[in-house]
């Protein structure tokens, strides 16, 4: 299976780290009930309140389709909340 990859990277004000990540599992849950094609998604902390959301989807199709809904859910809008500047988002193919 060749998956879609999206990678996003944004800003978090330092002081609002802990409540992303305790957001997170709301996230996660949301999508899971509600974005057909979601995979899995990792999130890595880099320096200077700079995060990657590297999300897995079954195909392209299920990620623009999510990318559609948006913060469609209270537990993916209390996460996307939280980011102070979205910085870039890709779209790759997991080989």
């Amino acid at each position: 299976m060749t998956a879609t990859v999206e990678i996003t990277r944004f800003r978090v004000s330092p002081e609002h780290a802990t409540d992303l990540l305790g957001a997170r599992g709301a996230m996660i849950a949301d999508f899971q009930a509600d974005r057909d094609g979601f995979l899995g998604a990792k999130l890595v902390e880099l320096p200077d309140g700079e995060w990657l959301d590297l999300v897995e989807w079954r195909s392209p199709a299920g990620f623009a389709a999510s990318r559609a809904k948006g913060g469609n859910l209270p537990g993916i809008q209390a996460f996307f909340a939280l980011i102070d500047e979205l910085v870039s988002t890709e779209e790759g193919t997991l080989r």
